[in-house]
């Protein structure tokens, strides 16, 4: 049902998609390490859509999945996606330090979305979609008090800066048998699961709302 919104409204790239696809890959995540299981064979055993599973094989080549190696602190995350007929898959890697400060050190993304048409311009919404999903993942919020919204401009709402930037890594997967699709949403649902996932990896913390780490830092164990 429509109704009428006391705020102005503007655009936003793949609305509800960014949190429900959130809850599904962490809940993946979840059951995967409840399993014992690898994330990425634990989806590669279920997984039913040969384009997901493309884009999967992808991901995980580019970032070296089988290749990572724990150490203190460090972790690996996956995520995966389907929206608006395109496919998507992202690896994070993320450094949670003693003091439970967060740092993302890298995004690799592969991303089907039929038929390429231009590979430089959607490379480059791919890439701005990274971007644009990783304020929403770690700190992005409006703050509220008694009806007022109390960061109601860009000085005081929290958006990535370049110090925020990891390392961004895009794989397009040309999939000429099916027709273009859009890139400029997609590629963003993965980002925020595969970070949360990650800080699972590294700390034995499950995050499970956004932003998830507004202080910049990690919740402590048993807050989120």
């Amino acid at each position: 049902m429509l109704s009428n919104s006391p705020l102005p409204q503007g655009s936003y790239r793949a609305l509800a998609a960014n949190p429900n696809n959130f809850a599904r890959e962490s809940a993946i995540d979840e059951l995967a390490r409840q399993g014992r299981l690898d994330p990425v064979d634990f989806r590669e055993r279920n997984l039913e859509d040969p384009r997901l599973r493309r884009v999967l094989g992808a991901v995980t080549g580019r970032a070296g999945w089988a290749q990572r190696t724990a150490s203190s602190g460090r972790g690996f995350g996956v995520a995966l996606g389907l929206e608006k007929n395109a496919r998507v898959a992202t690896v994070a890697e993320v450094t949670v330090a003693r003091d439970r400060r967060l740092h993302v050190d890298r995004i690799v993304t592969a991303f089907e979305a039929g038929s390429i048409v231009s590979p430089d311009d959607l490379r480059s919404q791919v890439e701005g979609a990274q971007v644009m999903a990783l304020g929403a993942a770690l700190f992005e919020e409006i703050h509220f008090d008694n009806g007022v919204v109390r960061n109601p401009r860009l000085s005081e709402y929290r958006v990535p800066r370049f110090s925020d930037l990891p390392e961004v890594e895009v794989e397009l997967v040309d999939a000429r048998e099916f027709p273009p699709a859009g890139g400029g949403e997609t590629p963003m649902i993965a980002v925020a699961p595969a970070i949360a996932n990650a800080v699972f990896d590294a700390t034995g913390i499950r995050l499970r709302t956004l932003p998830l780490a507004p202080t910049g830092k990690v919740p402590a164990r048993g807050s989120a």
